[in-house]
């Protein structure tokens, strides 16, 4: 494994970061306080080719590697958690999803409207009722002749007033004994009769992104539209998990660079007792902690990514990114604001935000508690993965930019 990055990797990084300095960083502080999302966001993220970044060019996409997708989605939550996650939706639940289990037709019909930009995805798994119980969910989708029949509604969804495209997944065979073996996934235009949807307001963090509900009644869904085989919704889900808990495990890790970079310097500019805080040994003592987690969670990051780009699979090594860059984001924001004092208490400092973004990436996609679970079951063998489709396809540089 090689942990130089690529000129490629190098340039593309460098482009992200400009945008999100001269674009993003004038107006993020106030779409934060009006909880609203800018609407030049979705538009120049798709018109920088962004929302495309490892989608084969042949579907549209850019034709970069899985790795880049980590280093972007690092790079858009240095500057504000609601940019990765319209990346950990569109790109890692959604467009990723198609481009591993989508037939020819959906993914020309889908996929590449997505990835050129022009159509934004959503991912509809969490229900009011059903969060990390995936299989005990109330949607129902019943087969009438050449369409399903979709009842249900879904809550805490991403883009849920933005976007065109919902990946739903729902009940469609009941009388299987393994609820798992239950469910199955579809491609729902958002726009269709039947489906409503709106926006969640008084969030306590990542309030300058969108996040609603949508409810689906009696909505008529072609066969077409059902992506994978009857049944294998919940090997779906786990998949898109697989690769949404990447991108949210590789934002974490540059939400702990952010409380470390606006820790830095503050710590250079404040004084306190006659020097520098900066030279107070227990504030040395956080910052260190904090350039400990950046630089195991990068590695982390580096190492999921490198998997990707060999079709290997990669739950066990994901869960343990998702699980390990949450928590410690959620600490270095919390002790970033212990650093800047009272001022961190205050919206004046953009670490007040990094604490209230941080503390929803430690519960979706994955609860902390479940991913504890998942990597105690690998340890002591009462976990192990399924072969069958449960990865990506192989990074391949040829066929990606053909």
């Amino acid at each position: 494994m090689d942990f130089n990055l690529s000129e490629e990797h190098l340039q593309v990084v460098k482009v992200v970061r400009d945008y999100c300095r001269k674009e993003v960083a004038p107006v993020i502080k106030e779409a934060d306080r009006t909880q609203t999302m800018h609407p030049s966001i979705l538009q120049r993220m798709g018109e920088l080719g962004i929302l495309g970044i490892c989608v084969p060019e042949k579907y549209g996409g850019q034709g970069f590697d899985y790795i880049t997708l980590g280093l972007v989605c690092e790079e858009l939550e240095v500057m504000d958690t609601s940019l990765r996650v319209i990346m950990s939706v569109h790109m890692g639940l959604n467009s990723l999803a198609l481009l591993q289990w989508g037939t020819e037709e959906q993914k020309q019909k889908y996929l590449v409207p997505q990835a050129k930009g022009q159509k934004y995805a959503m991912f509809g798994l969490t229900e009011p009722g059903v969060g990390s119980d995936v299989a005990n969910m109330a949607s129902t989708a019943r087969r009438d002749g050449d369409d399903y029949i979709l009842n249900g509604e879904k809550m805490w969804i991403s883009l849920a007033s933005k976007a065109h495209h919902i990946l739903w997944v729902a009940r469609t065979n009941p009388e299987r004994s393994d609820p798992h073996d239950q469910l199955s996934a579809f491609i729902v235009e958002a726009d269709w009769p039947g489906v409503s949807r709106g926006d969640i307001h008084g969030k306590l963090g990542v309030r300058a992104g969108s996040t609603g509900w949508v409810n689906c009644q009696d909505v008529r869904v072609p066969a077409a539209n059902r992506l994978g085989e009857e049944g294998e919704g919940f090997k779906i889900a786990m998949s898109c998990l697989d690769n949404g808990r990447y991108t949210v495990g590789a934002g974490a890790v540059g939400l702990i660079r952010a409380s470390l970079e606006a820790s830095i310097k503050y710590a250079g500019e404040r004084k306190a007792f006659g020097k520098e805080i900066g030279k107070h040994q227990l504030v040395q003592q956080k910052i260190a902690r904090m350039v400990r987690d950046y630089e195991m969670g990068r590695l982390q990051l580096l190492h999921v990514g490198w998997m990707k780009n060999q079709g290997l699979r990669n739950t066990k090594e994901t869960s343990l990114l998702k699980w390990f860059a949450t928590d410690a984001s959620f600490e270095a924001a919390n002790e970033a604001i212990q650093i800047h004092g009272a001022y961190g208490y205050s919206d004046e400092y953009d670490v007040e935000r990094y604490m209230r973004n941080s503390r929803g990436a430690v519960i979706y996609e994955g609860t902390s508690e479940i991913h504890q679970l998942m990597q105690a079951g690998y340890a002591l063998g009462y976990r192990s993965d399924s072969p069958l489709r449960c990865e990506l396809p192989a990074y391949d540089e040829n066929l990606w930019h053909s």
